[in-house]
């Protein structure tokens, strides 16, 4: 749902309302936030695992036969 909140919208009728469903925020029209549930937003944020467990879990994890290309051009300059 869309509430303009330049318009005076009741604050705990929108937290009530996000408990159902996300809040769009507008100002004059243009979305500038959203509000969600406590529940949705400890769901969206929840720490996903870490670097080494994402790589390990990688089909690739543990070949030995992968070569790397490496680029034999010139390093570019740059100006200081």
């Amino acid at each position: 749902m869309k509430q303009d909140f330049c318009h005076g919208f009741f604050q705990p009728e929108l937290v009530k309302r996000a408990q159902t469903q996300p809040q769009d925020i507008t100002v004059h029209g243009k979305s500038v936030a959203v509000v969600v549930s406590r529940a949705t937003f400890d769901r969206l944020s929840q720490a996903q695992g870490s670097l080494v467990v994402f790589m390990r879990r990688s089909p690739l994890y543990g070949a030995d036969d992968i070569r790397f290309e490496r680029d034999p051009s010139a390093a570019r300059e740059v100006a200081f």
